[in-house]
Formats: C-alpha cells, sequence, structure tokens
C-alpha cells in the first residue's frame, strides 16, 4: 500500500528520498525550502537527529541519455522533468548561512 503523503513520481524522475543531514555545526533557526518554496515543519517536514526528514520523497530527474542529450544539445528540444533542490537556511557562530542543493539520502 503507497504512502498517502507520497506524489506520483513523473515520468524521467525518480524518488531518491527523504533525508538531508543537516551542515556541520548548523544551529536554529532553520528555515527550509524546496525549489526556492519555504516548507513548513511539523506539515511539510520534522528535524530528527541532525536531519531534515521530509514527508514526502523528494524527486530529481533520471540520467539524461546520450540520445536526449545529443537533442538538447542540438537545440531540438529541452527537459522539462522534476528536478527539485533542497536549501537551509541556519546560523553558525552567530552567522546566518544558507546551503543549496543538498544531499538528499534514502530513508
Amino acid at each position: 500500500m503507497a504512502d498517502p503523503v507520497d506524489e506520483v513520481v513523473p515520468r524521467g524522475s525518480i524518488a531518491v528520498g527523504r533525508r538531508v543531514p543537516l551542515p556541520r555545526g548548523a544551529e536554529p533557526p532553520f528555515v527550509v525550502y524546496i525549489n526556492g518554496v519555504e516548507q513548513v515543519e511539523g506539515t511539510d517536514y520534522d528535524l530528527r537527529a541532525g536531519a531534515v526528514v521530509f514527508r514526502r520523497q523528494i524527486v530529481k530527474e533520471d540520467k539524461v541519455g546520450i540520445g536526449r542529450w545529443m537533442a538538447m544539445y542540438l537545440g531540438l528540444f529541452g527537459t522539462y522533468r522534476k528536478d527539485e533542490m533542497v536549501d537551509v537556511q541556519f546560523r553558525r557562530s552567530g552567522k546566518t548561512e544558507l546551503a543549496s542543493d543538498l544531499e538528499i539520502r534514502a530513508d
């Protein structure tokens, strides 16, 4: 049975996981974004053991094959597959920092 908070993974993309480790030394407050859209703690994600754990799978574009790459290179068509990026704003040593395109790990 599928998890009700999961969404359908579009063709050409893969679900890579839900867990994003926080950068070393990161301290609250945390502001979490997926593709620049702020996420809500307790609704979209939870903080657990030094990681942001999303309530749904994060989706990345699957590998681009040589044929598709060549077509994009030649300008025949582009790629419109889902490719999510996670960014986290946090404090470290009293300064606000932003870590972009963080690694997403399987559950």
